[in-house]
């Protein structure tokens, strides 16, 4: 599939100045995907649980530019501030997309987006960011040319937008749960964007809890976009994608029948696969800590003694998601402010669950 418009052009002079905005949540892999090819293409299918709490609120303020450059122009202001880095940064996804949105240069840009979590939390804050700056983007295609035929549509090209930003963003434009590359048992699925799969969810996957336990707020020694580039040589990595799509086929099944122990079992072993192939990567590197390890000693001997199904997973770096179902809330909460705060910098946790997915907000008078 192509979205290259060339097509999509406007004469500056018919434009007024305008805004959109939306808040568009993180997600939490429950499958991982870890390595890619050609342009943010996966190399294994994924699946994810859409978050709630952990989201981004972005507003896209646009007007005709008077200068005519050939380049794009675009500020981009984090919690209030110009952030020059992320200016940039935006700068070059937006070239990216000229071929798809050539109207993008005839228009000035100013971004304003904040985060409801701190950064450095172990929440996936390039998901959240690059699919709210999507679907803002989609919005201003439908406010300056025409609709799409249907909602689907609309959220497949977000979902396509944000995955050349950001590969896990592609997953973020749907609630509930999203899966990304090709899923035996969903018949839409693509490699090029997401497609939700919540109405496939069994109730007790509706309600999930997923509380993040900062153990570190340090910024990480090795990002992830350069762990997918170390995977290209790692020896582990063939059977490591074989292994991913079959999981990911056995997830989607899992998450429809209700099955929370084996919902558990994939979930863990997923986490520590993962770290396992940074490990194991030329040069490897290390990103979990000593607390790490000590809080998943505590919660499997909670399991143990309980029975209460409370499981962890982990992104690439230290903090730990713990996921559970709602029933047990009361008894998982209690259990992490008695026995687990004691290990998390400054004693912090988040608490949040899954979510409903984006959502399109008005624009503030102060904006």
């Amino acid at each position: 599939m192509t979205y290259d418009r060339p097509d999509l052009t406007i004469i500056s002079s018919d434009v007024q100045p305008g805004s959109l905005r939306w808040r568009s949540p993180s997600n939490i892999a429950l499958v991982k995907y870890w390595g890619k090819y050609g342009d943010q293409l996966p190399r294994n299918a994924s699946v994810s649980f859409t978050l709630d709490g952990a989201a981004t609120d972005t507003t896209l303020h646009y007007n005709v530019r008077k200068d005519h450059g050939q380049g794009v122009d675009v500020q981009l202001s984090l919690d209030g501030k110009l952030n020059e880095g992320f200016s940039t940064r935006t700068a070059k996804f937006f070239e990216r997309l000229l071929p798809i949105y050539p109207f993008l240069k005839q228009l000035s840009f100013r971004i304003e987006t904040n985060n409801s979590f701190p950064h450095s939390a172990g929440i996936a804050s390039s998901a959240s960011g690059m699919s709210a700056l999507a679907l803002c983007l989609v919005s201003l295609e439908e406010k300056l040319f025409e609709p799409f035929k249907d909602r689907a549509a609309f959220f497949h090209k977000a979902s396509y937008l944000a995955r050349l930003g950001s590969g896990s963003a592609c997953r973020s434009v749907y609630g509930g749960a999203a899966v990304w590359g090709k899923v035996d048992g969903v018949p839409t699925s693509s490699e090029e964007y997401a497609v939700a799969v919540t109405e496939k969810l069994h109730p007790v996957f509706q309600t999930y809890h997923d509380d993040i336990l900062l153990i570190s707020k340090s910024e990480k020694s090795v990002s992830s976009r350069a762990g997918h580039g170390l995977m290209e040589g790692n020896p582990y990595a063939p059977a490591r994608y074989a292994q991913a799509n079959q999981r990911t086929n056995e997830m989607v099944e899992v998450l429809k029948r209700g099955d929370v122990e084996r919902f558990g079992e994939i979930l863990e072993s997923e986490a520590l696969t993962l770290h396992a192939l940074m490990m194991s990567s030329q040069p490897p590197y290390v990103l979990i800590r000593p607390n790490t390890l000590a809080v998943i000693e505590r919660l499997q001997e909670f399991r143990s003694s309980t029975g209460i199904p409370l499981y962890f997973t982990l992104d690439a770096g230290p903090n730990l998601h713990l996921l559970y179902p709602n029933v047990d809330a009361a008894s998982v909460k209690r259990f992490i402010r008695e026995q687990l705060l004691y290990f998390c910098e400054d004693q912090m946790y988040l608490a949040d669950r899954v979510g409903k997915g984006p959502e399109q907000l008005e624009v503030s008078v102060s904006d």
